[in-house]
């Protein structure tokens, strides 16, 4: 294998490299968040508390794209990038203290440490791409976002059945040494692997930068901060205590559906060049983010007339989970249409800072998103959740209207 590598061209192996990068990050990533939740179940927390342990995770996803992307063009994406691995490593090892020092405060620390990890590695696979695809392949760039972008959420998905499965084999504290020494190794390796100045900018940008002046990225932005609120406002806490306390599922069924349900969504996202593709262009642009934006805003309304009218448990239920496929496709096409649309807006010059900034908003909306659903779910119902989710998903389109066309 090692040798076929070598016969390949330079940014092919670079790519690799990435790729790897962010695939063993985000199976360790998804394996703790399963850890985390299960074993704070165990001990007894309700799951509005457990939601709570992710907070930190989210906001610090924030700052760390906004400055991520600046420290990316400064110092180059192959340290923000090792950055990442090396902090991941960290909050697994924060997680190593006695069992008594597992409070929520040192896990909210921890989860806060992962949070920064996880946006600095994903700023920067996102931002590599761009500098490995020659200028004008748009095509090949697209099938190179989706590749990376699905392959990473399947991965997240099969990283929630890794981290129970290695709970109940190896216990909580055998687990996280195991997930710590594997991704040391590919910390290491990245280190000694990667190209060194990697998208360092030629024009040292200032911090005043941090804020992108592009009206496309700036437009796009606010599409994606929207889109993954309406996503997270029934899915992150709403959907998961509704299955356990509707549906009279346990957590392993819970997690396993939604597992599944990441992994599907993965999948979809890494043929998206193929579902949209036209005849007119080999690449698409704002019009096709408006149209799928489009589509998946009538999904959760749909579902929400259904489960209102109340006609069967089993007719609400079928509804439920026939809506959240339809809704989880839809919904994996048009983040991997804005995936490939920020990457493809970027400067070619400090590419990070423009997707630092994206993916800020992108962190700014699961945020938002998160504590809505543990909010208006306890207050309102899953109903309720769902209605939101109709509203932001329209305001996603209209928002789209903006967006340029080729």
């Amino acid at each position: 294998m090692f040798a076929t590598m070598r016969t390949l061209p330079a940014e092919i192996r670079q790519y690799l490299i990435v790729t790897g990068n962010y695939w063993a990050f985000t199976l360790t990533d998804g394996a703790l968040r399963m850890l985390v939740v299960l074993h704070f179940h165990q001990l007894g927390y309700s799951p509005l508390a457990i939601a709570m342990l992710f907070v930190f995770y989210e906001f610090f996803g924030v700052v760390t794209n906004l400055v991520g992307g600046y420290l990316g063009a400064r110092l180059g994406l192959n340290r923000t990038m090792n950055i990442g691995l090396g902090l991941q490593v960290v909050a697994l090892l924060m997680l190593l203290v006695p069992s008594v020092w597992l409070t929520v405060p040192w896990v909210m620390a921890a989860q806060a440490v992962s949070g920064i990890a996880k946006d600095l590695n994903k700023m920067s696979a996102k931002s590599s791409v761009k500098m490995l695809v020659a200028k004008g392949e748009e095509g090949r760039l697209y099938k190179y976002i989706a590749v990376l972008t699905g392959s990473k959420n399947a991965l997240k998905g099969a990283g929630f059945f890794l981290g129970g499965a290695l709970l109940a084999l190896m216990g909580f504290q055998g687990a996280i040494v195991l997930m710590a020494t594997l991704l040391a190794a590919v910390w290491l390796m990245s280190i000694i692997k990667l190209k060194q100045d990697l998208g360092k900018a030629k024009n040292k940008p200032k911090f005043s930068e941090l804020f992108s002046k592009s009206r496309a990225i700036n437009i796009l932005s606010a599409a994606r901060m929207c889109l993954f609120a309406a996503r997270d406002v029934w899915f992150v806490v709403a959907l998961p205590v509704y299955l356990a306390s509707q549906f009279g599922w346990d957590h392993t069924a819970v997690g396993g559906f939604l597992a599944l349900w990441v992994i599907g969504y993965g999948a979809v996202q890494s043929v998206a060049p193929r579902i949209t593709r036209s005849q007119s262009a080999s690449a698409p642009d704002g019009r096709a983010a408006l149209l799928w934006a489009c589509l998946l805003t009538f999904i959760p309304a749909v579902i929400a007339l259904i489960m209102a009218a109340d006609y069967s448990p089993s007719y609400s239920q079928g509804a439920l989970l026939l809506g959240l496929l339809l809704f989880g496709g839809l919904f994996a096409v048009n983040s991997s249409l804005h995936s490939y649309l920020i990457v493809s807006y970027a400067s070619d010059d400090g590419v990070s800072l423009d997707v630092g900034f994206y993916y800020m908003a992108n962190a700014m909306g699961r945020l938002l998103g998160t504590l809505l659903s543990g909010w208006v779910y306890q207050q309102f119902g899953l109903i309720a959740c769902l209605w939101i989710s109709t509203l932001l998903l329209g305001i996603t389109a209209v928002i789209s209207v903006w967006l340029p066309r080729r």
